[in-house]
């Protein structure tokens, strides 16, 4: 599955990167006396003072419990986390704040949906759709719940540009099924899959669709009402946020029809020795004490975002893509994955050096001040379709460089002259 492009134009960077950087005080530091080149964003991304600021603030001015006390440190603290709840509504276009859920990461979301949602509604005999590009996240919980009621599982194929084979999942909507989980972008190829269409195709064959977000929101718009998905779930700190935070999005008139996930305190409206009756979305899905600061750390990240504009990051992106391809591609013994038109990918390039185990690709790397990442990337029922054990992942941001992708290059010529290959 080796990319072969065409050297294209590439188009100049609508950001001001150097302007963007000074946010970002980590990235000023040196890795074994060489400048840090930070490029395994797919995994998290790191955080700008603006989000670093948001959080001490909570916890150096107004910490306390949300949602429970009268006084004011309590009253600050959650109108902190519910403004951070509509900023994070209006980052995706959701219909209302009662829809947006926060929780940990975009595997809670998943799970959420498979405990809270599946075990209720997949039965016996039911079928559930997913694809080979799927994280572990969004394809594991489908795995067992299956197994566990007796329902079957198809998975999609790719082509060999690393594509979903659409023609394949039209078919197996055909045959009929309770679920479609599938994700919006592929963090081991970067592959940006016709969310909409494909939503609107399984709805039509009376799907429930779930689409995993988590390495399209920090890097293109996305608006759950134009994707036409039923659950849409997301991590926080891969789209400069801290970890511990995330969100899942999904429609009111199925979140009301669930039961809540875990049980405890802030989930409930009132508790009897007898029976137990359930709070409002979305404080339904959120029992115990809520990560607060996170959650707050995730509507500065919003604010961050909106003000540098997701549009111009994603074309940032598209334009080192398109710098570094042509680079990879006159370097001997390497192989890069995923699909050759640049418009269809997110700044993910996945690659692997003849005769060098990745491991010892990104252990190389760190020796040059390159960090990436080198593994199966959680996406082993891919791996397997690629006929590798692992991958070296480049994965770019808003604040990657030009030069970065340089040193990239230089670390794999260092690479292939330590292994002389």
């Amino acid at each position: 599955m080796a990319v072969t492009v065409k050297t294209p134009t590439v188009k100049a960077s609508p950001l001001d990167v150097a302007r963007i950087r000074k946010d970002f005080p980590i990235l000023a530091q040196t890795v074994r006396g060489k400048p840090l080149v930070y490029l395994d964003n797919a995994a998290t991304s790191q955080k700008p003072r603006q989000v670093i600021d948001a959080m001490s603030r909570v916890l150096e001015e107004h910490n306390a419990n949300i949602h429970r006390g009268v006084y004011e440190f309590s009253e600050r603290t959650t109108a902190a986390f519910e403004e951070a709840r509509a900023k994070l509504a209006r980052f995706i276009n959701a219909p209302s704040e009662r829809e947006v859920i926060f929780v940990r990461n975009a595997t809670e979301a998943l799970n959420l949906v498979a405990y809270a949602w599946g075990r209720d509604n997949i039965k016996r005999g039911d079928r559930i759709v997913t694809t080979v590009l799927e994280h572990h996240s969004d394809f594991v919980p489908w795995q067992q719940l299956a197994t566990e009621v007796g329902a079957e599982i198809a998975v999609v194929d790719i082509d060999d540009d690393g594509r979903l084979r659409r023609d394949q999942l039209s078919a197996e909507l055909r045959k009929g099924a309770k679920l479609l989980a599938v994700t919006h972008t592929s963090n081991g190829l970067g592959t940006v899959n016709p969310v909409k269409e494909i939503a609107a195709e399984a709805r039509a064959a009376g799907a429930t669709v779930l689409v995993d977000v988590a390495q399209a929101v920090p890097h293109t718009p996305v608006d759950v009402q134009d994707l036409g998905a039923d659950f849409v779930a997301f991590s926080g700190h891969k789209m400069l946020a801290p970890p511990g935070s995330g969100g899942l999005w999904g429609r009111a008139e199925i979140l009301e029809n669930m039961r809540p996930f875990l049980y405890g305190g802030d989930m409930i409206s009132r508790v009897t020795v007898k029976l137990t009756e359930w709070n409002e979305l979305p404080w339904k899905f959120e029992a115990g004490t809520s990560s607060y600061v996170d959650a707050i750390g995730l509507g500065a990240a919003v604010d961050y975002l909106d003000d540098v504009g997701v549009a111009k990051i994603h074309a940032h992106e598209l334009s080192l893509v398109a710098y570094l391809l042509p680079r990879l591609q006159e370097i001997p013994g390497v192989t890069v994955y995923g699909p050759k038109d640049l418009e269809s990918r997110v700044g993910v390039v996945s690659f692997n050096i003849e005769g060098i185990h990745p491991h010892d690709v990104a252990t190389i790397f760190d020796r040059e001040g390159v960090c990436v990442r080198a593994g199966h990337h959680c996406n082993q029922p891919l791996m397997t379709r690629l006929g590798v054990a692992a991958t070296t992942r480049a994965s770019m941001y808003l604040y990657n460089t030009t030069g970065e992708m340089d040193a990239l290059v230089s670390a794999i010529h260092a690479a292939k002259k330590v292994f002389g290959v």
